[in-house]
């Protein structure tokens, strides 16, 4: 019955592909990387040190978009990143020797899906929609992703691979011609403000995500009144865009 209504509601909409960010969005990005770190240190300062990584890494993004650089390896940037973070907490830095710092880089190539994430992907399937990641990082990044998630899409665009990164206009222009949709023809499913209003900047509709361990530093209520759809999870996605 649920195949039935969304085969139904697919006849009846002009959307015919999905966009997925990838981490964050349907990757729990926090689990991973808190295991990886020092066990010595607290949980809880784990947790922050995770969420304070995670925003350092967006904000070398936007600038290297405001610079117009292209763009560089993930595994680089967050290295960086995480060199940088550390210089703040010397209380913790003794305890990340160079293995150690590798170690949590390469920890972002091996991160689960959130639960309702490759149910909700296998419907869109299902119901006849084509279903991408669109995200900044590494093709490798996202074929290692995959196979540490179990989700599986009909293709892959990375930043990498585009040459841009999102928020960049010409990344959803590129990533629109080489499928060959019209932007009103899509949807950008993210947990990510900017990714979302870059979508809605392209043409596409959009459907945010909420991840607690996402856009901390963004106004919900803001972003609920921008989007076509806010949902708390993915439990209900293929409904929602079956209805767009």
């Amino acid at each position: 019955l649920v195949s039935e209504q969304h085969n139904r509601a697919m006849a009846n909409t002009k959307i015919r592909v999905v966009f997925f960010d990838f981490m964050g969005t349907c990757l729990d990005w926090h689990s991973g990387a808190i295991k990886v770190l020092p066990q010595s240190i607290a949980e809880s300062e784990r947790s922050k040190l995770a969420l304070e990584w995670r925003q350092d890494y967006f904000d070398a993004n936007a600038a290297y978009v405001a610079a117009n650089e292209p763009p560089e390896d993930i595994d680089i940037t967050l290295r960086k990143t995480l060199d940088a973070l550390l210089e703040k907490y010397p209380e913790y830095k003794h305890l990340f020797d160079d293995r150690i710092k590798d170690q949590c880089v390469i920890a972002w190539h091996s991160m689960p899906a959130w639960p309702e994430v490759r149910p909700a992907i296998e419907q869109l399937k299902a119901a006849g929609y084509e279903v991408f990641v669109f995200a900044n990082g590494t093709t490798r990044l996202q074929l290692d992703l995959c196979k540490s998630s179990g989700l599986r899409f009909n293709m892959l665009f990375s930043s990498e691979l585009l040459g841009v990164y999102k928020p960049a206009p010409k990344s959803y222009r590129k990533t629109l011609e080489l499928v060959k949709v019209k932007p009103e023809e899509s949807v950008m499913v993210a947990a990510h403000a900017y990714d979302v209003r870059g979508g809605k900047e392209a043409g596409m509709k959009t459907v945010y995500i909420h991840r607690w361990t996402d856009d901390i530093e963004e106004d919900m209520e803001v972003v609920k009144e921008e989007n076509d759809s806010f949902l708390e999870d993915m439990t209900s996605l293929a409904e929602v865009i079956g209805r767009l």
